[in-house]
C-alpha cells in the first residue's frame, strides 16, 4: 500500500464530513489535504483511543519526533511521508504541526475548561491551525484568507463541540466553559448524566450561537479573489453549517443523548450544489 492510499483508506474509514469536501478538489491538491486529515486522524485517535496516559504521551512524542524527520527530509510513517510533497510545495509550517499535537495533549491532560478564553485556546490548536494548513493547500492570493480559514476552523470546533456534548460526557469529557455551566445553573452531573432543563436549553443555544457567529465572522472575511480557490473550505462550511441549523431547529437537547447526523447522500448534494455555486 502506497502512503497516499494509506491516508486515503484512513479518510474514508473515518465517515467524516470533510472528506466529502475533497471529492471535488484536482489530484495534488486531493492527496495533499487527504494526507493533512490522516495526520489529524493519527494523532486524534491517541488521545481518544490510548487508555494508559503514559503510553498516550509517549505515541505523542514520537510524532513529534515524526514530524521534525519530516522537515528533515526522512520521514518513517505512511502520512508523513505523504506530507513530504505537500509541505514543500504548498509551504506547510512545522509549527503548525506541532500545534495540532499541543492540542491532542490537551485532550491527554484536561477534560474541563474554565472559560471560552481557555476553551478557545484548544479550539485554535485542533481546528483553527487545521484551517490555515487548508487554506495554504487550497491557494489564496489575499493574506486576509488565513484570518478566514482560522475563524472557519473555530466554527467548525464549536459545531464538533455543540454535536458532541453527550458522546464526550460519556467519556467524562466536558467542552462546555464550566463559568457558562454556572451562568446558566447547570451542573457537571447534569451535563455527564444529559439532564434537560431550561438552563441545559440556554447554555447549548449559547454554544450553537457563538458557533454562526464564527461562520458569519469567517465568511465576511473571504476575499473575494480567493472564493474559487477556498470552496473545498465553502463546502465544509455548507455541511457543518447545515448540521448546526439542523440541530438548532429541533429540541437542541437531543445532544444530550443522541448524535445528529446529515446521510451521506445530504452531504453530497450540499457539495456538489456549493461547489458549482462557487
Amino acid at each position: 500500500m502506497s502512503p497516499q492510499e494509506y491516508c486515503q483508506k484512513k479518510a474514508a474509514a473515518s465517515g467524516s464530513s470533510f472528506y466529502y469536501s475533497f471529492l471535488f478538489l484536482p489530484k495534488p491538491r486531493r492527496e495533499a489535504i487527504t494526507a493533512l486529515y490522516a495526520f489529524c486522524r493519527e494523532v486524534d485517535d491517541v488521545a481518544d483511543e490510548v487508555q494508559d496516559l503514559g503510553v498516550a504521551h509517549i505515541k505523542l512524542d514520537w510524532w513529534r519526533g515524526e514530524i521534525a524527520n519530516l522537515y528533515q527530509d526522512k520521514p518513517q510513517h505512511p502520512v508523513t511521508q505523504a506530507l513530504q510533497g505537500p509541505v514543500k510545495q504548498y509551504h506547510l509550517k512545522q509549527e503548525h504541526l506541532l500545534e495540532i499535537i499541543a492540542g491532542m495533549q490537551m485532550d491527554l491532560e484536561q477534560n474541563r475548561y474554565r472559560d471560552f478564553a481557555e476553551l478557545e485556546l484548544y479550539c485554535y490548536r485542533v481546528a483553527s491551525v487545521v484551517g490555515l494548513l487548508s487554506a495554504s493547500i487550497f491557494g489564496y492570493s489575499n493574506p486576509q484568507t488565513l484570518q478566514y480559514a482560522k475563524d472557519l476552523g473555530m466554527a467548525f470546533q464549536l459545531t464538533n463541540i455543540t454535536r458532541d456534548v453527550g458522546e464526550d460526557a460519556r467519556r467524562g469529557r466536558i467542552y462546555l466553559p464550566l463559568d457558562e455551566l454556572q451562568r446558566f445553573g447547570v451542573s457537571e452531573d447534569d451535563v455527564l448524566y444529559g439532564r434537560e432543563s431550561a438552563g441545559m436549553r440556554q447554555l447549548l443555544e449559547l454554544q450553537a450561537n457563538r458557533a454562526q457567529s464564527f461562520y458569519d465572522k469567517a465568511l465576511a472575511e473571504l476575499p473575494a479573489e480567493d472564493r474559487k480557490p477556498q470552496r473545498t473550505g465553502l463546502i465544509m462550511s455548507a455541511i457543518y453549517r447545515t448540521l448546526l441549523n439542523e440541530i438548532q431547529a429541533d429540541n437542541i437537547q437531543v445532544v444530550l443523548n443522541a448524535r445528529v447526523s446529515l446521510t451521506p447522500l445530504r452531504k453530497l448534494w450540499l457539495a456538489w450544489l456549493t461547489w458549482v455555486r462557487n
